[in-house]
């Protein structure tokens, strides 16, 4: 109840952010076990494509042979994998984004080729699909789909990284009004080295930050050579460099001087997408991990049968279907937007769930971070020699913390966005924290839990109570200066991550009750609650000693004491019991 004795505040538990405040039943919930057949069998094409012919192709790739990455590109145009969200009038599948995230997970085991399909596909074809007045979609749409012309995404620039908005490349008007002049230099752009169509963004002299559609064709427009990478070794990455690059007027992608439309609506999409082929990748190094541990003999048996390895497979599991139930949760939700009223289109829907988006790509990240060092480890020194597979997606995971915008910027970006819908009142938060009040006193914990789930659900919609009770604080504290305080709300933004893995994980093991994989499921969903709601804890722990004080800190650190703390899980049996079905699958 809120202070004036109503009805709770209401809010869209569907609308973007909506999770941190209100539970969504789980029938509602879009979940990777909701995929069709005809979208699972769409998603064995790049599964097949992988196995048959990039496999073979990756010591090529991997030495640069930029001939073999444009003849794959193309092939992918021939199976459908570059217009999976293209109009079928232009020549795409038109199949919608949770197909386009099975294609993109079922596709990132392949690495920088992976990366390139990415570029392409995503953030250079999405512009003109969103975007692109009819003229320029029939003009280049048919030939991105078809893999004839390939894309690139020409945003980062020299000293503007994740201040891409305040970029210097420079766009006027040519005097005779039939055309525009570009001026400047873009840095780290995938597949310059092969692209023929490049989406450049540009300040517009009297406008703005403008984007504009640039062919390799057009008169000064040239790339540099290849930089030296780290890894992701099969894609190419150059500079773009634009000297008095020549544009035609009908170029012009969007509106003049919203740019950042253009930039930030498809970043939200491959943030997403980035979550995505994190599932991949971490599924296929659990796979190579699992292999190598059951083929691996010390001490005269397989290193599967030792406790702490069996320890780094469960948690790897337990992340990665974790991972993978925030990202299907969240492709779910900007494919039903429409028919729930929320947005007209896919763009504005990516950007209606800009804070689930971010978070996919923060989290997927850290997942396949921490996959990929634990598989490397479980490989040992052989995981550190370049014949083993493991060495090179390591290399190829470490960029996925810098893409798209680093974590930190994501980091900012969830609680500056929440800030925003609550500054224009579309998140009710002075109501939503008075009924939290209400809730919090009134609490009680049950002295058992005898339904499944019953115990996760009970620590999830805890943790949610204790995640915005600390936010809330940090707002009172603060107020208008919380945007100068980084750290709270990098701890803020944690708790909404943790939150969103927790909740999704546990609604995927709900709805697989009376299933083959119930207790399965049952065993994730309690691990994968009890590390993320021990996690978010943490966060807000950093949160409330920062901004209260004496009597106050002490109430508030006890309230999240009341809201989280918990009764130990025997993590070492449910670890042991995933790790067993593991190394099963793989036998």
């Amino acid at each position: 109840m809120n202070s004036q004795g109503g009805a709770p505040p209401r809010l869209d538990p569907h609308g973007g952010g909506a999770f941190l405040f209100v539970p969504v039943p789980a029938a509602e919930v879009a979940t990777p076990e909701d995929l069709s057949e005809e979208a699972l069998a769409v998603g064995e094409v790049p599964q097949a494509f992988l196995e048959r012919e990039v496999r073979p192709a990756l010591p090529a790739l991997e030495g640069h042979d930029l001939g073999e990455l444009r003849r794959l590109m193309a092939r992918m145009g021939e199976l459908g994998l570059l217009g999976v969200e293209v109009p079928r009038a232009y020549g795409g599948l038109e199949l919608g984004r949770t197909v386009a995230t099975l294609v993109t997970e079922r596709l990132a085991p392949a690495g920088g080729l992976a990366v390139a399909q990415g570029a392409h596909a995503g953030l250079a074809t999405l512009p003109l699909v969103y975007f692109g007045t009819e003229d320029q979609k029939r003009r280049y749409l048919p030939r991105l789909v078809t893999g004839e012309w390939v894309g690139a995404y020409a945003l980062t620039e020299p000293g503007f990284g994740s201040d891409a908005l305040h970029a210097r490349t420079r766009a006027a008007l040519r005097p005779d009004g039939e055309g525009y002049v570009l001026t400047g230099e873009k840095q780290w752009i995938t597949n310059a080295g092969i692209a023929d169509l490049f989406v450049v963004f540009a300040q517009l002299e009297g406008e703005g930050f403008t984007a504009f559609l640039v062919e390799r064709a057009f008169p000064g427009v040239d790339t540099g050579g290849e930089y030296e990478k780290m890894g992701l070794w099969s894609s190419s990455t150059r500079p773009l460099v634009l000297n008095g690059a020549v544009v035609p007027t009908a170029n012009l992608l969007g509106r003049p001087g919203r740019g950042h439309e253009v930039a930030l609506g498809i970043l939200d999409v491959s943030r997403l997408n980035l979550g995505a082929g994190a599932v991949g990748s971490a599924k296929r190094l659990l796979e190579v991990a699992a292999r190598y541990a059951l083929g691996r003999i010390q001490f005269g048996r397989p290193i599967a049968r030792f406790g702490l390895v069996q320890e780094k497979l469960a948690e790897m599991q337990v992340r990665t279907w974790a991972l993978e139930a925030a990202v299907y949760r969240t492709a779910g939700l900007i494919e039903r937007a429409g028919e729930r009223g929320i947005a007209a289109d896919e763009a504005s829907a990516a950007a209606e769930y800009a804070v689930e988006c971010a978070i996919a790509k923060v989290l997927g990240s850290e997942v396949l971070g921490f996959v990929a060092d634990e598989a490397l480890q479980i490989h040992g020194g052989y995981g550190y020699m370049r014949e083993y597979e493991v060495e090179r997606a390591y290399r190829d995971a470490r960029i996925q913390r810098i893409f798209e915008g680093t974590n930190e910027i994501n980091r900012l970006t969830i609680p500056d966005t929440l800030m925003r819908r609550i500054r224009r009142g579309r998140i009710p938060f002075a109501d939503l924290a008075r009924a939290l009040e209400g809730e919090i006193a009134a609490l009680r914990r049950p002295a058992f839990f005898d339904a499944p789930l019953a115990a996760e659900r009970w620590r999830v919609d805890g943790a949610r109570r204790a995640a915005a009770a600390a936010a809330a604080l940090a707002l009172e504290r603060f107020g208008a200066d919380l945007a100068e305080e980084e750290e709270v709300l990098g701890a803020v933004a944690d708790m909404a991550i943790e939150l969103f893995a927790a909740e999704s994980a546990l609604v995927r093991a709900e709805r697989a009750r009376g299933t083959a994989r119930e207790e399965e499921y049952a065993d994730l969903a309690a691990l994968a609650v009890d590390g993320a709601v021990s996690r978010l804890r943490a966060a807000a722990v950093r949160v409330l000693a920062h901004s209260a004080e004496g009597d106050r800190r002490a109430l508030a650190l006890a309230t999240l004491e009341r809201l989280t703390a918990f009764p130990p899980l025997d993590a070492i049996s449910l670890r042991r019991r995933v790790a067993s079905r593991v190394l099963a699958a793989y036998a």
